[in-house]
C-alpha cells in the first residue's frame, strides 16, 4: 500500500540510499514479516511436500522479503519521479502495511499530480507482468522458485490493483484529486472528491464480506472481517487526515504577514526591560526589537520570557538578556503572503520573525502563535 505525505516523526533501521532517498524499515515490518511467513508456510508446505517444515517457512520468509522487496520498487517508482519534478523526497519507509513516500511537497499542477500517483501502481503492475511471463516461459518446471515467483507476481497484481482504486490515501485516490482538479482548477475540491472516496471505500471494504456471507447463507467468520478492518481503518483515517488538510489548505491565502504583525518598537539592550515595555505600550506596538547603536537590528525579545519575568524585576533586567538573536533565516519580507511565507516559516522554524520592508526598514514582529491562530479549530 502506497502513500505519500509530508515528514512525520520515525524510528527504524537505515537500509541504504538509493537514487538519493533515504530507505528505512519500521520495526513494525518484523511483525508483518512474522505473519507472512506463517500465514504462507502451509501453503509452501501443501504445494511442495517434499520439504521439510523448517526449509517451508525459509521459503515462506524469503517470500515476505521479496514482497517488501516489490513495495520499496513500487515507493521508488512514486519519489524518483517526484524528485525528476523537483520535488524533494525526505524518505521512503517500508512499514506494517505496506510503504510510504514523503513527498515533502505537492506537485504544482494535476498533470504532475497524476503521474507521481500513477507511477506506482504502473511499476506494481509491470512487475506482475514480468512475474507471470516469467512463470510461464521459463520456471514452469515446479519447484521452489516457481512458488515463489507465482506468490509475487500474484501479490503485485494485487498491490497495483487495489492502489488504483479511486480513494485516497491510496495512489488512485490522487489521480481522482489530480482529475478532478484539472476539472475544477480547485486543487481542494480534488483533495475533498478524493477524501470522500477514501471514506467511501473504507466503509466498502468491511461491508462487502459481510454481505457476500449474508447472501450466500454462511454465516461471518469475525477472523474474516480482521484485515479488511485493519485496511477500512487505514484508509478512513488518511481520508480524514486528506480533509483536514485541505481544510487547512483553504485557510492559506488568509495568511499575510502584514496583517499578523505586531507592530515593534526598537530599542537598544541595555535598556531597562521595564522601561522598554512603557515604551511599547506608550507607541501601542505589541513587540520589541533590540538594535545596536547603529539602529541595525540584532535580535527580537522573546514574549514568553518577558511575561515570565516579575513586574518588580523588570526595572533591573536588560532588555537584550530577554532577546533572541536575529539569524539571517529569521528576517522575512513584510510583503509575505499565502503559500510564500508558510514556505519560508517552515525552511526556518521560529517563535518570532522581523519583518522588514524592501529598504530594510523594520515593519514589526511576525509570532508564529499568530499565524497557528488563522488554522485553529481546523
Amino acid at each position: 500500500m502506497s502513500e505519500q505525505s509530508p515528514q512525520q516523526e520515525f524510528s527504524g533501521l537505515r537500509m541504504g540510499k538509493p537514487f538519493g532517498i533515504p530507505v528505512y524499515v519500521s520495526w513494525t515490518w518484523f511483525i508483518v514479516a512474522a505473519f507472512i511467513t506463517w500465514m504462507f508456510g502451509d501453503r509452501v508446505r501443501a504445494m511442495l511436500p517434499e520439504l521439510d517444515a523448517t526449509a517451508a517457512y525459509a521459503v515462506a520468509f524469503v517470500f515476505a522479503v521479496l514482497l517488501y522487496v516489490s513495495v520499496l520498487l513500487h515507493e521508488l517508482a512514486h519519489s524518483v519521479l517526484a524528485k525528476s519534478y523537483g520535488l524533494p523526497v525526505r524518505r521512503i519507509t517500508l512499514y506494517l502495511l505496506g510503504g510510504v513516500s514523503e513527498i515533502e511537497k505537492e506537485p504544482p499542477t494535476p498533470g504532475k499530480e497524476f503521474m507521481v500517483a500513477a507511477a506506482g501502481p504502473v511499476l506494481s503492475l509491470g512487475l506482475a507482468g514480468i512475474g507471470l511471463a516469467a512463470d510461464v516461459f521459463l520456471v514452469n518446471g515446479g519447484g521452489i522458485p516457481e512458488v515463489l515467483i507465482w506468490q509475487l507476481w500474484v501479490a503485485n497484481l494485487i498491490v497495483g490493483v487495489f492502489n488504483l482504486l479511486p480513494g485516497l490515501p491510496l495512489d488512485g485516490g490522487r489521480m481522482l484529486r489530480a482529475g478532478v482538479w484539472k476539472l475544477t482548477s480547485n486543487a481542494g475540491s480534488g483533495t475533498i472528491a478524493a477524501a470522500w472516496g477514501g471514506r467511501v471505500l473504507a466503509v466498502l471494504l468491511v461491508v462487502s464480506p459481510i454481505a457476500m456471507s449474508l447472501m450466500s447463507g454462511q454465516e461471518v467468520d469475525p477472523r474474516d472481517l480482521l484485515w479488511p478492518l485493519v485496511l477500512a481503518s487505514f484508509i478512513w483515517l488518511g481520508a480524514t487526515q486528506s480533509l483536514r488538510v485541505a481544510r487547512i489548505r483553504a485557510r492559506i491565502p488568509q495568511v499575510n504577514a502584514r496583517t499578523l504583525a505586531r507592530r515593534a518598537i526598537p530599542v537598544v539592550a541595555e535598556t531597562p526591560l521595564s522601561e522598554a515595555l512603557r515604551q511599547a505600550a506608550e507607541k501601542r506596538a505589541g513587540a520589541l526589537v533590540v538594535v545596536d547603536h547603529e539602529g541595525r537590528p540584532v535580535a527580537i525579545v522573546h514574549e514568553a520570557s518577558v511575561q515570565a519575568t516579575p513586574e518588580h524585576r523588570r526595572p533591573w533586567v536588560n532588555t537584550g538578556s530577554m532577546a533572541k538573536s536575529l539569524e539571517p533565516s529569521m528576517v522575512l519580507a513584510a510583503d509575505l503572503t499565502g503559500e510564500a511565507l508558510i514556505d519560508a516559516m517552515r525552511e526556518a522554524p521560529a517563535g518570532e520573525y522581523l519583518l522588514v520592508e524592501r529598504g530594510g526598514e523594520i515593519y514589526g514582529v511576525l509570532a508564529t502563535a499568530d499565524v497557528n491562530r488563522v488554522f485553529s479549530g481546523v
